[in-house]
């Protein structure tokens, strides 16, 4: 049976600030300054998810609200984000995610108002936290790598033994103390070459370049949804040592006055292919040390890892599955 075109749906928010429509100009202005936008995680999601119905040969619209005033029956795919909701007719059967809320506390009586007919998520972690409050309406869905793009082949010299990604946001003060610092100074010990990446200081493109000459990377973050950008470093050869330190979610918009969720996890997807993992500064050393010696001796292979369950077109082909689930009547 011929599949119906998907009704895909993505904005990023650019709200007026001073006056009515400022927007547009301030779009400008920043295109001019700043280049091209950059894609931010919820971006990426929109944009792979795409290219990889491309690879599928499927058919689909991209923002077409009158198509669904035409079609009431229609199912709207949200990617995101969820003030693209109001644009949507309230009787139209909706498909949402994954780049949505932090959390459903942002809006809980969502599926009592709106026939949402699934939430996506990224992870299993993410499902049990959203299905405290929506029980029965959330389902994992990650989204595919373009492993074309992010692969092994580069025949640059891997100059940089060990890149470093820092995305601590949160007790900032304590985490450089515990496992920054200490890590810099076994890295010193070692006379290894050294990069530091923070996490919002930098443009996809520094990281693309610099997975094809990093070595290995330490990969600092409190928790992830998905780690798009640790899944492209792996998809590009590159082993993981990872602090997984699990326990609550802290984002303190919600946590611990509202939300109180355990486990989380800074990398949700893993096998003994990716690397190693430790979970505080008191296990650092030993793991490092466990880590260095597998990529010295070639012991990991991430990309297999991303080849097996995160290309694009099984991605996007799994979000067809659940189009087709949940768009029907």
């Amino acid at each position: 049976m011929k599949r119906r075109p998907l009704n895909l749906f993505y904005e990023e928010p650019d709200p007026d600030r001073w006056l009515p429509f400022d927007r547009y100009p301030r779009r400008l202005a920043r295109r001019l300054v700043r280049g091209p936008d950059q894609p931010g995680g919820a971006m990426r999601v929109f944009l792979n998810l795409m290219a990889g119905l491309d690879r599928l040969g499927a058919v689909y619209r991209v923002n077409d609200y009158r198509y669904l005033r035409d079609d009431p029956d229609a199912l709207a795919c949200v990617i995101g984000k969820p003030h693209v909701l109001q644009r949507i007719p309230t009787a139209t059967p909706i498909l949402f995610g994954t780049s949505i809320y932090s959390h459903p506390y942002d809006d809980p009586e969502l599926p009592k108002q709106r026939p949402i007919r699934q939430v996506l998520v990224p992870s299993p972690w993410v499902r049990d936290m959203f299905a405290e409050v929506w029980p029965g309406r959330v389902t994992v869905w990650p989204v595919g790598i373009d492993t074309a793009r992010w692969n092994d082949e580069s025949t640059a010299p891997r100059d940089i033994d060990v890149l470093i990604y820092d995305k601590i946001f949160w007790e900032r003060e304590r985490h450089v103390r515990d496992l920054l610092e200490p890590l810099h100074a076994e890295l010193g010990r070692r006379r290894l070459r050294v990069q530091v990446l923070r996490y919002g200081s930098y443009r996809e493109e520094e990281l693309f370049r610099l997975s094809r000459r990093a070595r290995s990377m330490v990969y600092f973050s409190r928790h992830e949804t998905q780690g798009i950008a640790a899944q492209q470093m792996m998809a590009s050869g590159v082993p993981l040592l990872v602090w997984d330190e699990g326990g609550q979610w802290q984002d303190p918009k919600y946590a611990p006055h509202q939300v109180r969720f355990s486990p989380v996890s800074s990398m949700p997807y893993w096998d003994a292919r990716c690397g190693e993992k430790f979970v505080d500064g008191a296990a650092l050393s030993e793991a490092f040390d466990r880590f260095w010696r597998g990529v010295e001796a070639r012991r990991y292979a991430p990309r297999q890892f991303i080849l097996e369950r995160f290309t694009l077109e099984a991605r996007a082909q799994a979000y067809l599955d659940l189009a087709d689930k949940y768009g029907a009547s």
